[in-house]
């Protein structure tokens, strides 16, 4: 015997509900039941579930991960469109990163911004500042760097 949704929630760090509703969602086709009607989450689905995850927090619409999911129950027939779907996302989550990336470098400049000024006790430290901020301030991360 497999888990219960609550034991699947606690272990998946989802809630119940949102379990329930992936499952409304036609995302969970291989979660067995048990004679009463209950989910029955086994090993093999908490790795889907990770992948759904994953695929949510990268901004995958419910829709497409529907579409993946069945795709790889149909089989081998279905490789190419589920390797084009992938192609696809992982070009959209690169620019959310590079996005991301440059929001990164707003935040970091203004830490520094504000320390200096914090240090001084007053913004106008920076009136006359013609430094940039220096580069060990600067984000090493980049897009780039990630694929």
């Amino acid at each position: 015997m497999g888990c219960t949704i609550s034991e699947a929630a606690k272990r998946s760090g989802l809630t119940a509900y949102t379990l329930r509703y992936y499952d409304k969602e036609g995302l969970l086709p291989f979660v067995d039941r048990t004679s009463a009607g209950n989910r029955d989450f086994k090993e093999s689905d908490f790795e889907w579930l990770n992948l759904i995850t994953c695929l949510k927090r990268t901004g995958m619409p419910v829709k497409n991960i529907r579409e993946f999911i069945n795709w790889c129950r149909e089989g081998d027939a279905t490789l190419q469109q589920r390797l084009t779907m992938f192609l696809r996302h992982q070009k959209e989550v690169q620019e959310q990163m590079a996005e991301l990336e440059h929001c990164m470098e707003k935040i970091n400049y203004k830490i520094w911004y504000y320390t200096k000024a914090v240090e001084a006790g007053t913004e106008a430290v920076h009136n006359n500042d013609t430094d940039e901020m220096p580069a060990s301030r600067k984000p090493k991360f980049t897009a780039a760097n990630v694929s």
